[in-house]
């Protein structure tokens, strides 16, 4: 019996498309205790009928999106507001439910020593909004040649391998991702003693080249930061970081995922295009927001570094240096199938599967399979988000949806 506070109730949503499989089709989703559920033992053997059931107007239902970098928004920046930890990252969560975002990773930009010591042991393991993966350090580990935004005066060198790291760091508690420049780490110690401990190794700000690239994704790195952006140019010769997407030096079995910002400002629409067709499996959508995300134009913060929002981009203020992304997820995925000529179920997939299989998350998010967790959208044919749900409940809708869904309490 379903009981007052949603327990066991069985939600069934009808009239809409499932991605699911690497298809669109036409199907009910069941979702019960927060789960994704298979509803043949429902009807068959338990004969129980849904307790709420929802017409969705031939809507497409997805996985809800993971965004694996994102700085802070909606006037919160991670690695500058510490002392207001808990409640900019809830801020922010709740923020990114209206782009259809359920799970993301807090990134940290390369900051103080204290920075990391204040914040890490105070990341919330629940919000008010989208889920918290763990956070993605990004640097100091980096090449200062390639710093773009970050403070050159907090760069560090691995000189003393691990214990350096964790000297700087203080803890690993929380913390999902670490960017580092491979070339730093040249015997990749550090890149295996990070992944020992389950933490994804990610490259980027770095002048390394493809054998350092090869070397470190040899000994366990996965990932790599924003393509394109903070490390050396394609060459034919030497393609660097951009050339593991068609190395044959990865070992047998192992995915290179790389993020990429499709906010029509970090990434040619080109190169959009040579990311997909050159290694489609490995392609995550990543915004690299900062606290300017759902801000007007003016001065704001990454890091310890100002910023400034104009002509809908982002800088250092005072310079033509790009700082990060102001464009929310939803619209990079719109922008990213309009660029490639993608299918509808790829660009998704690219924002919710592909980054969950990163993570080694793939069983209970970004999917639709059946004992995954409920975290999913509600989206029309051109990509907007009609409603975001996590956990079975509904956590936004817009206006015109609040009466089919009956959330406006939670919208």
């Amino acid at each position: 019996m379903a009981t007052d506070r949603g327990e066991d109730v069985l939600i069934q949503f009808t009239n809409c498309r499932l991605i699911r499989n690497h298809q669109l089709i036409k199907d009910d989703l069941w979702i019960r205790n927060g789960r994704i559920i298979n509803p043949e033992p429902v009807f068959f053997d338990e004969k129980e009928l849904a307790h709420k059931r929802y017409d969705c107007n031939n809507a497409i239902i997805a996985a809800g999106y993971i965004d694996l970098q994102i700085n802070g928004g909606y006037g919160v920046d991670f690695s500058y507001d510490t002392e207001t930890v808990e409640d900019g990252i809830n801020k922010v969560a709740n923020g990114l439910i209206q782009n259809g975002v359920t799970s993301f990773c807090p990134t940290i930009v390369t900051s103080p020593k204290e920075t990391y010591r204040s914040v890490l042991p105070r990341i919330p393991k629940t919000t008010k909004g989208a889920g918290v993966l763990g956070v993605h350090l990004e640097g100091p580990f980096i090449n200062i040649k390639k710093k773009g935004a970050h403070p050159e005066n907090c760069i560090k060198e691995l000189d003393n391998g691990f214990q350096g790291l964790m000297d700087v760091y203080g803890t690993l508690e929380n913390v999902k991702i670490v960017t580092l420049a491979p070339e730093i780490d040249s015997t990749a110690q550090v890149i295996k003693q990070l992944t020992d401990q389950g933490i994804t190794v990610a490259l980027g700000h770095s002048m390394g080249s493809l054998k350092d690239g090869e070397v470190a994704v040899q000994n366990g790195a996965t990932l790599i930061t924003h393509l394109f952006n903070a490390m050396l140019p394609f060459h034919h010769r030497d393609p660097g970081l951009v050339g593991l997407l068609a190395s044959d030096a990865i070992p047998e079995g192992q995915t290179v995922y790389f993020g990429i910002i499709a906010d029509g400002v970090h990434t040619h629409p080109a190169a959009l295009r040579i990311a997909h067709r050159t290694h489609p499996e490995g392609l995550c959508l990543v915004t690299d927001a900062i606290s300017a995300l759902g801000l007007e134009e003016g001065i704001h913060h990454i890091g310890q570094l100002k910023l400034e929002v104009k002509d809908a981009k982002a800088f250092v203020a005072g310079t033509d240096t790009l700082c990060g992304s102001i464009a929310p997820m939803d619209e990079c995925v719109r922008i990213f199938r309009k660029a490639t000529g993608c299918s509808t179920i790829y660009a998704i997939e690219a924002a919710t599967l592909h980054p969950a299989k990163c993570l080694k998350m793939e069983k209970t998010k970004g999917t639709l399979d059946f004992d995954s967790d409920a975290d999913f959208i509600l989206l029309d044919d051109g990509l907007n988000v009609l409603s975001t749900w996590i956990g079975g409940q509904c956590v936004f809708c817009t206006d015109e949806t609040k009466s089919i869904f009956n959330c406006s309490n939670a919208c």
